[in-house]
């Protein structure tokens, strides 16, 4: 049996071309999935902004502050302000 340490000279080389084909690929992927992550921040945050953006539109072009309840402790919503007002009535 042979010793390990006597193993030919052309087992011993390294096929740097593939070595350095592997490393570019590597890299390319990447690259890749980096500019990947990059395009999907730049669509959410947009996306954020656009609904931010539409969300302070609504309020600002609401000029009527919100009502209050009889008991006046906080807003009251649309169905109960409108059978209040048709009971009313």
């Amino acid at each position: 049996m042979s010793s390990p340490h006597k193993q030919s000279s052309a087992s011993q080389k390294m096929d740097w071309p593939a070595v350095a084909r592997v490393a570019l690929l590597q890299m390319l992927v990447l690259l890749a999935l980096a500019g990947g992550f990059i395009r999907y921040l730049n669509w959410s945050s947009a996306a954020a902004w656009a609904e931010f953006s539409a969300a302070g539109k609504a309020a600002a072009s609401d000029p009527k502050p919100p009502s209050r309840s009889a008991t006046g402790s906080g807003p009251q919503s649309p169905t109960v302000s409108r059978s209040r007002r048709l009971t009313q009535t």
